[in-house]
């Protein structure tokens, strides 16, 4: 009961809260805060077909040799749609071709198979049969993420796309009919990004929360928080580190319509 009424509650966090944790050597990021939805309209139109390891999408085709359902690609906007949040546990890897597929080995299937159940390697998950740029294992999504990038050029795309659409979400503004219409804000520049990467390797919190919005820029404060495996951990370190001073803070000129980056 106390864990469900975390989780509604974490749910309407998700929002406006990114933490990211990138570990190098094994080419994942953990994340919350960035749900399938985001991350898929970050890669719209390129995503290929999915193959589903763990999930209960009812409109996936079934593949014999994997014995594994896939979701196509035209199918992916669906499934985007769907409350994918309410599975718990969604994961999945990309493909190119079913072809790929049914070459696999019992060795690498049984590699599949292990990744969708303890969100571990056996080994690196990235194979040339399928070609995937991805594998994305989650537990009630956007809550935790852990996301293999086979480049992590990926992780700074998604990250500089899903930072904007989630400000423009936060603060819509009253036209003067009062209706209420969705800014739009340009990604945040990749080199903003990567010049975080040493911060993002120990683990961060940025936090569109405690955003300061005033008349000529917005700051969002960046907080090292450090490596969480556990979400509600970090969350509670979020809580007693945010009535500290920032690390560093992203800053959006509303005049230049530009972002950049102080570090403290």
């Amino acid at each position: 009961e106390r864990r469900s009424l975390a989780l509604k509650k974490h749910h309407q966090d998700i929002r406006d809260l990114i933490y990211v944790h990138l570990n190098q050597t094994d080419q994942y990021v953990m994340s919350y805060g960035i749900e399938f939805d985001e991350f898929t309209a970050a890669f719209s139109g390129s995503l290929n077909h999915l193959l589903l390891l763990a999930h209960r999408f009812d409109d996936a085709d079934f593949n014999m040799h994997t014995l594994l359902e896939y979701c196509p690609e035209d199918r992916i906007n669906k499934l985007a749609a769907e409350d994918v949040y309410s599975y718990g546990n969604f994961c999945w890897i990309d493909f190119i071709e079913e072809d790929g597929l049914n070459e696999l080995t019992g060795q690498e299937m049984a590699e599949l198979l292990y990744l969708g159940h303890h969100k571990q390697h056996l080994k690196l998950p990235f194979y040339n049969k399928l070609g995937n740029r991805f594998v994305y294992l989650a537990q009630d999504d956007g809550w935790y993420n852990k996301i293999y990038y086979r480049s992590f050029k990926d992780f700074f795309h998604l990250l500089s796309v899903a930072l904007s659409a989630k400000l423009g979400e936060l603060k819509p503004e009253k036209s003067l009919l009062g209706l209420r219409k969705k800014r739009t804000y340009p990604p945040v520049a990749k080199e903003i990004l990567l010049s975080l990467t040493p911060f993002i390797k120990e683990g961060i919190c940025i936090s569109l929360r405690d955003a300061d919005h005033q008349r000529t820029k917005i700051e969002i404060p960046i907080w090292v928080i450090g490596d969480f495996a556990n979400m509600d951990d970090m969350y509670e370190e979020y809580q007693d580190i945010s009535n500290k001073p920032f690390h560093a803070k992203l800053i959006f000129d509303k005049k230049t319509k530009e972002w950049k980056l102080n570090v403290v």
